[in-house]
């Protein structure tokens, strides 16, 4: 007996969009020694206040445009937020490339950081 095929239902999103380009922890780290780029925390301020990459910038994504002369024109900007599925950054670095600036993200996020066990700031009140 013929069976009529179901009409498909799109899954979930698994994962963030990946349409921005991005740097492993290794990459990052090494651009940061090197003085080749600067880098944002695009989550609200309290998240950065809790913990973020040493020498990061808190730049919450909800800002970026009214800071981006805060930011340095000359070099790349790296973006980077909650974790590996989190919007933050990828929004962060699609604004960033439409004012004309250099930018990619983190591969992965601050979770992802924090589990590898990588030097974490804190910003005390």
């Amino acid at each position: 007996m013929p069976t009529s095929p179901r009409p498909s239902t799109p899954a979930p999103p698994t994962s963030a969009p990946q349409d921005t380009e991005h740097l492993t922890r290794e990459e990052l780290l090494e651009r940061v020694k090197g003085g080749t780029a600067t880098v944002i925390d695009v989550r609200p301020a309290e998240e950065y206040a809790a913990g973020h990459i040493p020498g990061a910038l808190s730049v919450p994504l909800d800002q970026l445009d009214a800071r981006l002369a805060e930011l340095p024109a000359d070099i790349e900007i790296v973006a980077y937020c909650r974790g590996a599925n989190s919007v933050l950054a990828h929004d962060a670095v699609r604004l960033l490339a439409e004012r004309g600036r250099r930018a990619k993200r983190l591969a992965d996020g601050m979770l992802e950081w924090r589990l590898a066990a990588l030097p974490v700031e804190t910003a005390l009140a």
